[in-house]
C-alpha cells in the first residue's frame, strides 16, 4: 500500500498496490503491521456499508466527542463519491480546514480519517457504496455534526446537494467553543 500524507496531519490516502495477471487483479487493503508503523489507529470494531442511490446524495459532516471519537478508513466500492474531512483538532495548525478526495470504485483509493475529524460525502454516480472501518462503536450520545455549508469551513462541493437527511440538514451551525462537547 501506498501512503500519501493530506494536507492535514495524521490523515492519509491511501493507494493499494495491485499485483494483475490473466486471472484479473489482487492488492491488500488493509495490514495492521503497514498503518502501526505510521502511528495509525490499528484497531477496527466496527464495519458500515452506505448504499446510496442517486447522484448527488450528501452525508454527513459528522463525528463523535469523546471518550467515543473515532478514526475511518473510508474506501468506495461502486461508483464514486467526493470525500471530505474537517481537521476538529483544536491545537492542530490545521484546525478546522478541510480536505478533499475523490474515492471510487476505479481508483481503489481509501482514506484514513484520524479521531477528532469531521467526516462526509457526496455521491458522484447513482447507486454509489461507501464501506468503512471504524475504530469505535457508534455512539448516539457522543454524535456530532454541522452541516455541509456551513460558512466556518467554506467547502467548496463539486455538484449540486440533491438528497440530505433531515439529520444533516438541521446540524447548528459550528460553534468553534462547544463542538466537544
Amino acid at each position: 500500500m501506498i501512503f500519501t500524507e493530506t494536507t492535514l496531519k495524521g490523515a492519509f490516502v491511501i493507494d493499494p498496490e495491485p499485483v494483475k495477471d490473466e486471472r484479473g487483479m489482487f492488492a491488500r487493503t488493509w495490514c495492521r503491521k503497514e498503518f502501526e508503523a505510521r502511528g495509525l489507529k490499528a484497531t477496527w470494531v466496527q464495519n458500515n456499508l452506505s448504499v446510496n442511490i442517486h447522484q448527488g446524495t450528501l452525508r454527513g459532516m459528522h463525528y463523535q466527542i469523546a471518550p467515543h471519537e473515532e478514526a475511518k478508513l473510508v474506501q468506495c466500492m461502486k461508483g464514486a463519491i467526493y470525500d471530505v474531512i474537517v481537521d476538529l483538532r483544536p491545537a492542530s495548525s490545521t484546525y478546522c480546514h478541510y480536505f478533499s478526495v475523490v474515492l471510487s470504485a476505479e481508483n481503489r483509493r481509501m482514506l484514513f480519517i484520524p479521531e477528532t475529524f469531521a467526516h462526509g460525502f457526496l455521491t458522484l454516480q447513482d447507486h454509489s457504496e461507501v464501506f468503512y472501518h471504524m475504530s469505535e462503536f457508534y455512539a448516539p450520545g457522543f454524535a456530532r455534526g454541522f452541516r455541509w455549508d456551513d460558512s466556518v469551513f467554506k467547502i467548496e462541493w463539486p455538484e449540486p446537494v440533491s438528497a440530505v437527511s433531515d439529520k444533516d440538514m438541521n446540524w447548528p451551525p459550528f460553534a468553534p467553543d462547544s463542538f466537544l462537547s
